[in-house]
């Protein structure tokens, strides 16, 4: 395949190593080539099977409404920006676009994210209660994290109620992302954690999403699909 990587940051970089490990050819845009989605036109995009963006929330709207325009399939790994959702899932479908979206593209952490949900399922209504304390590198725009909203999310949904879960922000040098979620009774506590070591998850997870969406047409959430996207 022929993958457009927008971003050159740190996972963006090393999106950009993987994509051409796995064999396929990959070209790179940082923000200074594509100021306001600029180089991002019809004929430009058409020329790659997936677009892949790591880029800022500032950023990655204009872009997805650019991408998805042109009837393009794109990962998105990119966060802040869910306040868009609705919108620019609305454009994938109306254009016949694969728009892929998600707040980690790490396959260990699509596990915690399974087993917060149960956690909240099994342990809310016995009276626990949960926090979460999640600590990124001092760049990190977001706060809290997508991931640790992601997390918080996953509690409620198998708590089935609204739990305004507490969530903690550290930013420190170049952690690479570790998520702690505690729940704590009169009696015990128990802690979850994901502690990451690397990007180079993220970047691998990201790559094959893209492989699985170049046959795709439609809005998904990675955390919906990530099993699909590991079967291949």
């Amino acid at each position: 395949m022929r993958i457009l990587v927008l971003g050159q940051g740190k996972t963006g970089k090393l999106v950009a190593e993987v994509a051409a490990e796995r064999g396929h050819g990959v070209h790179v845009l940082d923000e200074l080539e594509n100021q306001g989605a600029g180089a991002l036109t019809p004929p430009f995009v058409a020329g790659f099977d997936v677009v892949i963006d790591f880029t800022t929330p500032e950023a990655v709207v204009q872009n997805m409404r650019a991408c998805l325009a042109t009837g393009a399939k794109m990962v998105v790994g990119t966060t802040g920006w869910y306040g868009s959702l609705s919108d620019m899932r609305g454009l994938a479908e109306r254009k016949q676009a694969g728009l892929l979206y998600g707040t980690n593209f790490s396959i260990g952490v699509q596990v915690m994210l399974r087993l917060a949900e149960q956690m909240g399922a099994t342990l809310a209504s016995a009276g626990y209660k949960f926090s979460e304390v999640e600590t990124h590198h001092l760049s990190k725009k977001d706060k809290p994290s997508g991931t640790a909203i992601s997390v918080a999310e996953m509690v409620e949904r198998g708590a089935g109620m609204k739990l305004d879960l507490p969530i903690e922000s550290l930013r420190e040098g170049d952690a690479k992302g570790t998520h702690v979620l505690e729940a704590t009774s009169d009696a015990d506590r128990i802690v979850l954690t994901h502690e990451a070591f690397s990007r180079r998850g993220f970047a691998e997870g990201a790559v094959r999403a893209a492989e699985w969406l170049a046959g795709q047409t439609g809005c998904y959430d990675f955390r919906d699909v990530w099993t699909k996207v590991l079967a291949g």
